[in-house]
């Protein structure tokens, strides 16, 4: 414990004595002084030159900032629609038509189309519920 004491009060003593403010300054003071607040001299206002490119908005055209904002954040971010490339196009050729709307909905439903999977997955999917929350399995109706 003593031996701390002996290395850390002269080092203590040293790294405080940089922060001293002499004639030429510490080790934290500016060397520069500090600024003047009277000196600082007045700028012109900035102004915005009229822009004659403007024309006025013909009577019953949209107006541009009546569009939705969601709309011209992904147009700013992404830049609008871009053409399908070659890799694309094939992909969802081979993938099929698009999904009916409301196709999850009918998934559940009575005149579904089933595939049988075997004796034990239906086992599986009779088998009474435990008590364990991880080993739970719902069916629909």
């Amino acid at each position: 414990m003593n031996k701390h004491i002996l290395v850390a009060a002269p080092l203590a003593m040293l790294m405080l004595a940089g922060c001293h403010s002499g004639p030429k300054g510490g080790v934290f003071a500016s060397r520069k002084g500090t600024p003047d607040e009277f000196a600082v001299g007045r700028a012109a206002p900035l102004t915005v030159p009229p822009d004659f490119a403007l024309v006025p908005p013909k009577p019953g055209q949209p107006r541009p900032q009546d569009a939705d904002s969601s709309t011209q954040a992904l147009a700013a971010l992404y830049g609008g629609p871009r053409p399908v490339s070659q890799g694309e196009a094939a992909l969802l050729q081979a993938a099929g038509p698009a999904a009916q709307p409301g196709i999850r909905s009918e998934a559940g439903a009575d005149n579904t189309a089933v595939v049988n999977k075997g004796q034990n997955t239906q086992q599986i999917l009779k088998a009474p519920p435990s008590n364990d929350p991880s080993a739970n399995a719902t069916v629909p109706k």
